[in-house]
């Protein structure tokens, strides 16, 4: 399946989830099986490159591609949550998002010192999040040898703000 493909399974949702905002919904994505491989395929290939250890997804929508990337690569997934969702000591940073603040976690013993880490997530907009979990592994002494989304908004910059690692993005708008 070809880029061009993957791009037309995105859907545009106008004024969600607040009014100005023009919402990429990657479900069309999931529902297509072959669309979803794809996908998958895509991201295993750029966290196999980058060697990575371990994938970290950010909740929620980042654990629908990182926990099969690190499957099909056969390496470990570590869940980065919202706060109060891990049942393990954590570790934790604020983060700014695109429509607010937020708090995300990570299990204190998740990643090993000097473990390459992979952060996976279906989107990079603002950076705000992708940043905080950049963060978090490496205050629990892991090192992030990549990030990479499904879809990357380039018109709002977020990349600027994780210029330590390697990026990869499927889709770029």
């Amino acid at each position: 399946m070809s880029v061009t493909s993957l791009r037309s399974k995105v859907r545009d949702v106008a004024d969600f989830p607040k009014k100005g905002i023009l919402f990429k919904d990657i479900t069309p994505v999931l529902r297509d099986p072959a669309a979803f491989r794809e996908v998958i395929a895509l991201l295993a290939k750029a966290v196999k490159k980058s060697k990575a250890d371990l994938v970290a997804g950010i909740e929620s929508r980042g654990f629908l591609f990182g926990a099969p990337v690190a499957t099909k690569l056969g390496i470990g997934f570590v869940p980065i949550r919202k706060k109060g969702k891990l049942p393990w000591r954590t570790k934790r940073v604020r983060c700014t998002l695109e429509y607010g603040q937020d708090v995300l976690e990570i299990h204190a013993d998740a990643v090993k010192r000097g473990q390459k880490v992979a952060i996976v997530d279906d989107l990079l907009a603002t950076g705000g999040t992708a940043q905080a979990a950049a963060k978090l592994v490496r205050l629990i002494g892991g090192k992030v040898v990549l990030q990479a989304f499904v879809i990357e908004l380039g018109f709002l910059n977020g990349r600027k703000k994780l210029a330590k690692c390697d990026m990869s993005s499927v889709l770029k708008f």
